[in-house]
């Protein structure tokens, strides 16, 4: 098969499970979904190695996912998959990382043999328990927690697992919508895949799949030689729940008879926390070696070729490697921390290519809404928001406003959420000043006002950071403004935690902006005015 023809297909390949994704987005229920791409989707051979993944999807969706199938086969039994199955989980250790994640997976066979599955994953609205939020001490407490297990056998629903599901959440609706959207969008990626080995006379993806592996692990060593080989190190302080945290990695880059890997060690991390902050060691390595192949590979498809060059490892009882059954609920907050610490410590090899910190985590709250007067007979609601602050400035461009990095979701609009449920979204506007002075400005944060529609009460589960720590500065540059959080009145509110909105009262998020980059002195004159004409810096 000529190297031209295996390119096109990869190229197909990709599209297909961009159309996967965005089956998934369209028929989604959750605006975490159909609003914010918090989804992951690929395809994958018989043996659970990623080939193809999505672009429409976050980092800590996809390379958690990337290791997730193998466990999917081990667990099922390969003589237990059958054509017309489709598999489901939200275990946050062969998942995803919490239990709000569903992952379902599909086989897919051709000419009744097994060629590969697809598989994809979205955060749905609720599964019971506390609900979206760090309040919990352990897994327990957190929701409903699925095994590795069938959610169709040969074709037939598994009504029981959907009768345990409806009884066990919030927002049964959307949450049952959302699975069968996952295991129709995985059906979706099948049909395209068999026209696709129809139009190039193909039985399987055998040859196809060992093409993609070998091209990516060789494209991935020579960008890996980018970097001397040696250790390099950094360490990070952020908020935590009511307890600071300090994340701490050495990176050891190795070139070795053709090889070349990266590999990051946790060692001198903050150990786990009572609440729902703690971070399964998968999702850790998702962002570490997202953030490795963003500043070496930008532009190179990830699969399991790719992604098999970056290890990890963690002391057990670290916050970035807990076990069951620690909470692990939220566990973005800390997890998103770890591209930029990775990314600082190869900052001094790469002062061309890394940017200063960001704002990192997501400010994701959920708001639980009830009658005022339960005589009235309003409906409970689950509504769930995500938002971004800025990102850090980068060598030669400043940072960007409101945009989530590194997981790469979309801010949830306005009128999204108010369709969603009876919140009101009152100011949604960039935050002036909040980006940090520097040759490039880092990113501005953004403030919003939320209250509840009328005849509603709002609790919201807050699980925000960069509150105490903001993002820091890189090469003289000032550091981004720290994030606030607090009622109409000024009242100060939890950065962490369930609380309730008194009635008559807003909410009022300050989102934390970007560092800068160099020294504020070199900023370019003509830069420095347009701050000031934009309302960027006052």
């Amino acid at each position: 098969m000529s190297e031209l023809r295996n390119q096109v297909m990869w190229n197909r390949l990709i599209s297909i499970v961009e159309e996967q994704a965005l089956a998934l987005v369209r028929t989604a229920f959750s605006t975490s979904v159909r609003e914010a791409g918090d989804l992951s989707a690929g395809v994958y051979d018989t043996r659970g190695r990623m080939i193809a993944q999505a672009v429409t999807g976050t980092p800590g969706h996809v390379n958690t996912m990337a290791a997730a199938v193998v466990n999917f086969i081990e667990d099922i039994g390969p003589h237990r998959i059958h054509e017309g199955d489709s598999y489901i989980t939200n275990d946050p250790w062969k998942g995803t990382g919490h239990l709000h994640d569903f992952t379902l997976v599909n086989p897919v066979f051709r000419n009744g043999t097994l060629i590969g599955f697809f598989a994809c994953t979205a955060h749905v609205v609720d599964v019971g328990g506390r609900g979206f939020g760090p309040d919990a001490n352990e897994v327990y407490e957190e929701g409903l927690y699925v095994p590795i297990m069938k959610f169709a056998d040969r074709g037939v629903v598994n009504e029981d697992l959907l009768n345990i599901v409806r009884h066990n959440v919030r927002e049964a609706g959307q949450v049952v919508g959302d699975l069968y959207s996952l295991s129709g969008c995985n059906d979706t990626g099948a049909r395209r895949l068999h026209a696709m080995l129809d139009e190039f006379d193909l039985d399987d993806l055998e040859d196809l799949a060992e093409f993609v592996f070998d091209r990516t692990a060789a494209a991935t060593r020579e960008r890996i030689r980018a970097l001397p080989p040696g250790t390099y190190a950094n360490e990070m302080r952020v908020d935590g729940y009511n307890e600071t945290i300090d994340l701490v990695v050495t990176l050891t880059v190795t070139h070795d008879d053709g090889h070349a890997d990266v590999h990051a060690d946790f060692t001198g991390t903050s150990p786990t926390c009572a609440n729902g902050v703690n971070v399964p060691l998968t999702y850790a390595h998702a962002y570490f070696s997202y953030a490795m192949l963003v500043a070496l590979a930008p532009e190179m498809p990830s699969n399991w070729a790719s992604l098999a060059a970056f290890t990890v490892s963690a002391p057990e009882g670290c916050i970035l490697n807990a076990k069951h059954p620690q909470p692990v609920a939220v566990r973005h907050v800390t997890g998103h921390f770890v591209t930029d610490l990775c990314l600082g410590a190869i900052a001094g090899a790469l002062p061309d290519v890394v940017p200063a910190e960001g704002s990192g985590a997501l400010w994701n709250f959920q708001v639980s809404a009830r009658a005022a007067d339960p005589a009235t007979g309003l409906p409970p609601r689950e509504v769930l928001m995500f938002n971004s602050g800025g990102t850090g400035a980068r060598p030669g461009l400043d940072g960007i406003n409101s945009t989530a990095f590194p997981s790469g979701v979309r801010t949830m609009p306005a009128e999204a959420t108010e369709q969603a449920g009876p919140v009101i979204v009152w100011r949604k506007e960039l935050r002036p000043g909040s980006g940090g002075d520097g040759r490039q400005r880092g990113g501005l944060g953004q403030v919003i006002e939320i209250g509840p529609a009328g005849g509603y009460r709002i609790t919201v589960s807050c699980m925000f950071d960069r509150v105490a720590n903001p993002a820091r500065g890189r090469h003289g540059g000032a550091d981004g403004a720290p994030g606030a959080v607090h009622l109409d009145d000024g009242t100060e509110f939890d950065a962490k935690g369930k609380q309730a909105v008194p009635l008559g009262h807003t909410l009022v998020l300050e989102l934390p902006g970007g560092g800068g980059l160099g020294d504020p002195a070199d900023r370019d004159p003509d830069a420095a005015a347009d701050d000031v004409a934009q309302g960027y810096v006052t």
